[in-house]
């Protein structure tokens, strides 16, 4: 009985090098350690499930898994919305991946962005904030930047077409590079208030416990729609619902590690709405 075991995954194993390698990228947002060991983890558990040899990379930009996906060379990723949005929102353009699954956070495909100002102020609402100094998480933050900025034209502060400092005044608008980096002008009093993520705020990642304290949430727009797993276009449907179903299959631990949380199905169009009508409103704008 154990020759014939043995005999069995060695049939097996040499089937599975006749398969072709499927290739997982990973949007390379952690401790480059860290996601090695994710990776090498990650690679192991789905070449198991599907059979197949899988190698998972962390290629440095959302561009390089854009072209990957275009070109064949990357069968899967995990990127944000946002990326996934821009590269369909030209009808001609047909789109290089479809969505398989978006990340759930707290039960939820989707989360807030917010304005932080210091726990102090007197301010009660955005409205309030003209002409005075503020920061954005980023130029290309979604959360920090695209949606608020969609907001405060939503509510007719700024007009189609214009820019922040139209409501802001000029010299007022910082563009950070990242999350902390705006939320420190707050605390250094050099802007009144910081765009970001709802969980920068909520958790226990990006500011400290003393940091938090001096400050409040000043509003909040939305809703922003959680990464997602796309699957190249061209990959066979049947290859592509079961590598999907091996990684909303993973292990917990490993899956949140990777993900950040459980991989659901979503209806695409709807997933995207959100993030695609803010891009073409920001598009429009004058950062």
């Amino acid at each position: 009985m154990p020759r014939l075991l043995a005999l069995i995954l060695l049939a097996a194993a040499l089937a599975a090098v006749d398969q072709p390698r499927l290739v997982i990228a990973l949007k390379p947002d952690k401790n480059p350690e860290a996601m090695a060991a994710e990776r090498g983890e990650l690679s192991r558990l789905l070449a198991a499930a599907l059979g197949r040899p899988v190698e998972v990379i962390v290629p440095t930009s959302a561009a390089v898994i854009s072209t990957g996906l275009a070109n064949g060379t990357i069968d899967a990723a995990h990127v944000a919305s946002t990326d996934i949005a821009k590269e369909s929102m030209d009808p001609a353009k047909p789109a290089p991946a479809r969505v398989a699954l978006a990340v759930q956070v707290q039960g939820r495909t989707s989360y807030s962005s917010i304005w932080l100002t210091l726990a102090d102020k007197p301010y009660t609402g955005i409205a309030q904030l003209a002409g005075k100094p503020v920061a954005f998480a980023s130029r290309t933050s979604t959360s920090g930047c695209i949606v608020p900025l969609y907001d405060l034209q939503q509510q007719d502060l700024i007009k189609a077409g214009g820019s922040p400092a139209d409501f802001f005044g000029s010299g007022n608008v910082f563009y950070g590079t990242g999350y902390v980096s705006a939320v420190e002008r707050v605390l250094d009093g050099s802007a009144e208030a910081a765009a970001v993520s709802d969980y920068v705020f909520a958790g226990d990642k990006h500011l400290k416990p003393e940091q938090k304290a001096r400050l409040k949430i000043l509003a909040s727009q939305g809703p922003v729609p959680t990464h997602v797993l796309v699957i190249r276009t061209a990959l066979p449907v049947t290859e592509g619902a079961a590598l999907a179903k091996a990684i909303a299959g993973l292990e917990a631990g490993l899956r949140d590690r990777v993900f950040g949380g459980p991989l659901v199905e979503v209806d695409e169009q709807a997933h995207l709405a959100p993030i695609r009508a803010a891009l073409a409103a920001v598009k429009a704008m004058k950062l």
